[in-house]
C-alpha cells in the first residue's frame, strides 16, 4: 500500500478524506506528496468540502491542480488592457511657459466636460460677462484663484483665458460648497449683478460624475487591491504579506478565482524620503529593496496578472504625473511575465471593468485645506476628487506637479472602480455607482505616524468580484482593533 511509504501527516489527511467516503485517484498522490505537510490537512478539508457540494466523491489530479492554482480554470476571464498610462505621454514644459500651458489645458478639458450640463448653454467668457448689461443671470466658469470668508460672506475669484471674475456668496448653504473649493479647481457659477455693482453668486456647479451604468465582468473573476507595501522598512509586515501570498495559492474558493493584483504605489520604502529614514530600514538601497520586492512578487501564481504603479516612496520622479518605476533600478520587475508596470495615475480595464489607479499624494493637500475632511476617512477625499474631475487640483502646496503641456490629472474617462492608497487606511465606499477603494497598507504604524496621531489599519487584503462587485477581505493583522472601514 502506498500509505506505508508516506509520512504520518499525509496518512492522517488522506484518512480524513477516506472516512468522508472519498476515493483518491492514484494520479493525485504525486501532487499530495509534494505539498507542505503543514498545509495538507487544511487543503484536503477544503477539497472535500467543495467536492461534497458537487456530490462528487473522488479526488483526482485535475481537482488538485485546479484547487491549488496549478491549473487555470478555463472558464475565468483574465483580460487586461491599459487604457491610460502617463509614462509615454509626459512632455514636461519649462518654467512659467510650461505651467501656463498646463493650466490652459486643464481649463479647456474641464470646460468641455461642463459643456454637457444644460446650464452651459448660457455660458459666457468672463470678459464677455463683464460687458453684458443684462440683469438676467449669467454663467461663467474658471479656475479658482482665491477663496476668502469674512463676516458670513465668501468672496471667490475665478480666472479663465479672458480675465478675472470676482463674486460674493451670501447664501449660507451655498457657502458650505464654496468652503470646499480648492485653489486651481474648476467651477461654473451662476451669477447676477448686485445693487452696488458687485456680482452675486447664486449657484456653484462642479464638473462632477454623472450617474452611469457600471461595466462588469462576464465571469466571477476576482481582483486584489493593495498599496503601500513599504518593502525595505523595519515596519514592513513581511510575515503577514507572505501569509497572504501563500493564501493566493490555496484551494480557497475566492483565491482560486483571483486573476489580478493591483498595487497602487509605495511598493518600497525608498531612501532619503524623510530625515533619518536610514534608521528605519532593513534594506539600505533602492536596489536591495526592489530585489526583495521581486523575490516576494515572484511567489504569486503566474496565472495572476500584477499591475504596479509608483508612489512618492518609489524611485523615479516624484512630481505628478509619475512615469512607471524606471527599468534602470531593477529590470527584473519589467521582465516578469505576469507583471504590468504603469505610471501614476493610470486607467486599467480588467475584463471590461475600468479601474482608475492613483497613489493619492494630493490627499495631504486637500485634508489640510478643506473643512470636514480627514485622513481617517480617505474615501470622502476621493469623492471630492471625483466631483472636481481632477486628481490633484492644488498647485504650489505639498504635492509636486510637473509643468506638463497637457494636464494628465484631469478625470476624463469615468471609472467603475477608483483605487487609491497613500494614507494607510483601508476603507470602502460608493459614489454614483463607482466603487471607492482605499487599500490601506502593509506597514505597521511608524514613529512619525504615531507622533501626528495617524492610526493605520494595515495587513488587510481587499478582493472584488468583478461580476458582482461584492467585496471580500482577508485580515492578516492580529490586532483585534484593526478593522476595515466602510
Amino acid at each position: 500500500m502506498v500509505f506505508f511509504d508516506m509520512k504520518k501527516e499525509i496518512t492522517l489527511a488522506l484518512n480524513y478524506a477516506l472516512n468522508k467516503g472519498f476515493q483518491i485517484h492514484p494520479d493525485a498522490f504525486k501532487i499530495l506528496e509534494n505539498l507542505d505537510v503543514r498545509k495538507l490537512e487544511k487543503i484536503i478539508k477544503e477539497v472535500v468540502r467543495e467536492k461534497t457540494k458537487q456530490k462528487l466523491f473522488q479526488i483526482n489530479q485535475d481537482d488538485l491542480e485546479t484547487y491549488l492554482g496549478i491549473k487555470d480554470d478555463p472558464t475565468l476571464q483574465s483580460e487586461i488592457n491599459v487604457l491610460f498610462d502617463p509614462t509615454t505621454k509626459i512632455t514636461t514644459g519649462e518654467g512659467v511657459k510650461g505651467y501656463n500651458a498646463l493650466f490652459s489645458n486643464r481649463f479647456n478639458k474641464l470646460k468641455r466636460i461642463i459643456l454637457d450640463r444644460p446650464e452651459s448653454k448660457k455660458l459666457k467668457s468672463i470678459a464677455s460677462a463683464k460687458t453684458t448689461k443684462s440683469k438676467d443671470d449669467l454663467y461663467v466658469c474658471g479656475l479658482v484663484t482665491s477663496r476668502n470668508t469674512e463676516r458670513n460672506i465668501t468672496k471667490l475669484v475665478l480666472e479663465d483665458p479672458s480675465g478675472l471674475f470676482e463674486g460674493i456668496v451670501f447664501d449660507s448653504e451655498l457657502q458650505k460648497t464654496a468652503g470646499t473649493l480648492l485653489n486651481d479647481q474648476f467651477v461654473m457659477v451662476r451669477t447676477s449683478p448686485g445693487k452696488n455693482s458687485g456680482m452675486i453668486i447664486k449657484d456653484l456647479i462642479l464638473p462632477d460624475i454623472p450617474d452611469q451604468a457600471t461595466n462588469k465582468s462576464e465571469t466571477e473573476t476576482y481582483a486584489v487591491f493593495l498599496s503601500d507595501l513599504h518593502i525595505g522598512s523595519k515596519f514592513f509586515m513581511e510575515e503577514e504579506f507572505n501569509a497572504f501570498i501563500s493564501w493566493l495559492s490555496s484551494p480557497d474558493p475566492v483565491a482560486r478565482k483571483i486573476r489580478f493584483v493591483l498595487i497602487a504605489g509605495d511598493i518600497v520604502d525608498g531612501v532619503g524620503i524623510y530625515p533619518n529614514q536610514d534608521k528605519e530600514l532593513v534594506c539600505l538601497t533602492i536596489e536591495e529593496q526592489l530585489k526583495k520586492t521581486v523575490a516576494l512578487i515572484d511567489k504569486i501564481p503566474k496565472n495572476v496578472k500584477i499591475i504596479i504603479m509608483p508612489g512618492n516612496h518609489d524611485p523615479g520622479r516624484r512630481a505628478l504625473p509619475q512615469p512607471a518605476i524606471p527599468k534602470k533600478y531593477n529590470s527584473s520587475l519589467w521582465e516578469m511575465e505576469n507583471v504590468v508596470m504603469v505610471g501614476n495615475p493610470a486607467m486599467i480595464s480588467l475584463n471590461g471593468v475600468k479601474v482608475m489607479m492613483f497613489h493619492g499624494q494630493s490627499i495631504d493637500d486637500i485634508v489640510k485645506t478643506t473643512p470636514g475632511l480627514s485622513y481617517n476617512k480617505p474615501t470622502n477625499v476621493m469623492k471630492h476628487l471625483l466631483r472636481a474631475r481632477h486628481l490633484s487640483p492644488i498647485y504650489g502646496s505639498q504635492t509636486p506637479i510637473a509643468p506638463e503641456m497637457e494636464d494628465l490629472l484631469v478625470i476624463e474617462n469615468i471609472p467603475d472602480i477608483f483605487h487609491v492608497g497613500h494614507v494607510h487606511r483601508a476603507e470602502l465606499d460608493m459614489y454614483k455607482g463607482i466603487l471607492l477603494i482605499n487599500s490601506g497598507s502593509w506597514q505597521r504604524q511608524t514613529p512619525f505616524q504615531a507622533s501626528v496621531g495617524m492610526i493605520p489599519n494595515p495587513g488587510i487584503a481587499l478582493m472584488v468580484n468583478l461580476k458582482t462587485f461584492k467585496v471580500f477581505h482577508q485580515n492578516y493583522n492580529s490586532n483585534s482593533e484593526n478593522i476595515l472601514q466602510s
